[in-house]
């Protein structure tokens, strides 16, 4: 199972999901409490979903994140989910947060503390400018999203209104 997180324009979900199934054909959308930001699951790879999604023809769509677990906003389980997957990380690395309505948790904070605990444990080398790996976290909530994503994976997107 591949987890999205999606972002389109506010007040253009409507038109993100229906890309999304377009592109993706068996995929689950669901809306978050914040405008603009979609969770999407599908049976897919991370790499079909995202070869779909490049070569797709977007009107809404403006980014795509791949998520690869979600967590309790809790310091303690981001910390365990972003240990088990810098385990797999194979050159540099950096940490990018994102944090939507959690007052507990700090963006910085969080980059700078997940990216101090990496570098004790698997004594792996920041790159902050163009990393091999980005540890992304994304916060709603009470829930955080965790992603091991490779440099080219991450998928932006212009959108004309």
């Amino acid at each position: 199972m591949t987890i999205l997180l999606v972002t389109t324009p506010q007040g253009r979900e409507g038109d993100g999901i229906l890309e999304l199934e377009w592109a993706l054909g068996k995929v689950r959308v669901r809306g978050t409490d914040w405008k603009g930001v979609l969770l999407a699951e599908t049976p897919l790879s991370k790499g079909e979903a995202l070869e779909r999604l490049r070569d797709f023809e977007t009107q809404a769509i403006q980014r795509v994140v791949p998520l690869d677990i979600i967590v309790p906003a809790k310091r303690e389980e981001i910390e365990g989910a972003v240990l088990q997957l810098a385990g797999k990380i194979d050159g540099t690395f950096a940490v990018r947060a994102k944090v939507r309505g959690n007052k507990k948790l700090s963006q910085r904070e969080l980059e700078i503390g997940l990216g101090s605990l990496v570098v004790e444990r698997f004594g792996l080398k920041v790159n902050l400018s163009d990393p091999d790996y980005t540890l992304v976290v994304e916060v709603f909530g009470k829930k955080a999203g965790i992603g091991l994503v490779r440099r080219g994976e991450f998928l932006r997107f212009e959108v004309v209104d």
